[in-house]
This record gives C-alpha cells, structure tokens and sequence, in this order.
C-alpha cells in the first residue's frame, strides 16, 4: 500500500484503486470539499505523474475520457484549485509522490488497463442530494428531481415565475460553463419540452446565471455530474481521447482476481514474452516483474 498525506489531502493506493479524501482546511476549494471522499478504481486511470517544483511539486491523476461525470461535466474547464485529481505536495514528501506515482504505474503495467475512452461511466458521481451556488440562485438535485431556486439578485422575470422543478426524466442535456473573464458562465439544463433556442442565462427559468464573484459557484457543476450520470446518453460511447497516452497498454490476458500463486507465475511469463517481443520497454519491464513479485 502507497500513502501520501498533505494538507491539501490524503491520497491512498492499495493495488486495486486510489482513495482520494480532500483536506478540510480553509484554503481547500469548495468544488473538492463538496465531492468529498472519491475512489477511483484502476480501470477508470490512464496515467499518474509528479511535477516537482521549488516549494514541492503537484500531483496528478490522469483518467480515462469518460470514466468521471464530474470531468465529463466539466469539460475541461476546471482550474488546478478545483480539481478532485490533483494533490499539491509539500517540498519534503517529493521522494513519497514519487514512490506513490512508482506504485500506481506499476500497477497499471501488471493489469494492463488500456489509457483509451470508456463506453460509460466509471465513478459514480456526487452523492445525492447535491447543490449548488450560482449568481442568481441555487440548483438542487436529489436523485429524481431538479429544483432551481433565485435569491435577490436573479432578474424580475426569473422572481416572478418563482422556484422551477422537473423530473430527471425530462432532462437531456446538462451544460455548464464557469465565468471567463467579464462573461457570465451558466448551468443550462436542456429538456425534452424545451424550446429550440434557449433565452440567455439571465432569463432562462431553467438556467443558473454565474458570475464569477464566488469559488462557491463552481459546485454547481457538481449538480451538473449528478444529472449526468442518469442520462443513458451522456453515459454512452466517450470520445477519443487526444491526449499522448503516459502508460503503453498492449492486450494482454486478464489480471489475476487475486494474489493467487500459480496466477502471479502466468503474468511473470507472459510480461517476459511482452518484454522479448518488443512491446514493454526495458523500464516497464522491470517496473511490472517488480509490482508482481511484490504480490508474490
């Protein structure tokens, strides 16, 4: 087992997935603390690294396209403060980050996950109920049922019409988008019986105008997730993923259930044949022989 403990969080590996619980103290975005505990199973994991620097460095999960809602949500929009798969690393723990990055890797090559796109999600999802804060109102969801809420400063139109609920079952997209700059960002729920062309944000009685103004506004993107994963659309096929893959993941037979002996001997046999053949380099040969007699 792989442990590395930071104010910023608590990371775990076991072999089988990295255990991720954010810290709790007040520099801690609120997207990270909102999520709370995660687990990211190995098979969602397309890679891991350690970027060091002068004050220490940063850690990084890199997970397979459309393993997670909360990033399939986010769409790449997150900034590193917010992001559930970063750890910052005080300067005297780099040699930890850097044993827990040997660990994962090394996993990765002994179970040969794929760095490719899922066909549906691997992480649950924020736990329901989820809210959260927007400009002009707050976006609650409990499973079933969506509710949008305004306070004081949403627009007369949105006031007037009072508090918005429907069904999951009506929904058929969810879009968020953070504030940039001087533009205002949204979190738009799409419906069946919606018009065409939706008003702007500020108008929209199914939309959340966000302005930027709080950190907090980025937990509505965790409303966002929570939609997303029962939608049977946004769960289907994931796109290609651009991104240069960090571990190489021929086909190989499955990985052992267990620790079980004869199994450890098979997957010892078969990385030789991987390694003679020219598919594992030298280095990720001997990074996976060392993760399975570990085992053994």
């Amino acid at each position: 087992m792989a442990e590395i403990i930071q104010r910023d969080g608590t990371w775990t590996f076991d072999g089988e997935a990295v255990r991720i619980v954010p810290g709790r103290g007040k520099g801690i975005h609120p997207l990270r603390q909102e999520l709370g505990e995660c687990v990211v199973p190995l098979r969602a994991l397309a890679g891991i690294s350690f970027e060091p620097d002068r004050k220490g460095g940063r850690l990084r999960l890199r997970l397979r396209d459309g393993a997670c809602p909360v990033l399939r949500a986010a769409g790449g929009r997150l900034k590193d403060a917010s992001d559930p798969y970063q750890l910052a690393v005080e300067k005297d723990r780099n040699g930890v980050a850097e044993y827990f990055v040997d660990e994962v890797r090394g996993a990765l090559l002994v179970e040969q996950v794929p760095t490719g796109a899922v066909d549906g999600f691997l992480l649950p999802g924020p736990a329901v109920p989820v809210a959260g804060g927007g400009g002009d109102g707050t976006a609650s969801f409990d499973g079933e049922t969506v509710r949008l809420t305004w306070n004081w400063k949403a627009n007369e139109a949105k006031i007037s019409g009072g508090p918005v609920a429907f069904p999951v079952s009506e929904v058929t997209d969810v879009r968020w988008l953070p504030a940039i700059g001087l533009e205002n960002g949204h979190l738009t729920f799409v419906r069946s019986e919606g018009p065409a062309s939706a008003p702007k944000a500020e108008y929209d009685p199914y939309s959340l105008d966000l302005w930027g103004l709080s950190k907090k506004e980025y937990t509505a993107v965790l409303v966002a997730a929570a939609v997303l994963v029962r939608l049977p659309e946004a769960a289907g096929p994931a796109a290609t993923s651009t991104a240069p893959a960090e571990i190489a993941a021929p086909a190989a037979p499955a990985a052992p259930a267990g620790d079980d002996h004869d199994a450890l001997l098979r997957r010892l046999r078969e990385l030789g044949e991987l390694h003679r053949s020219g598919v594992l380099t030298d280095d990720e040969f001997t990074a996976a022989k060392q993760a399975v007699l570990k085992r053994l």
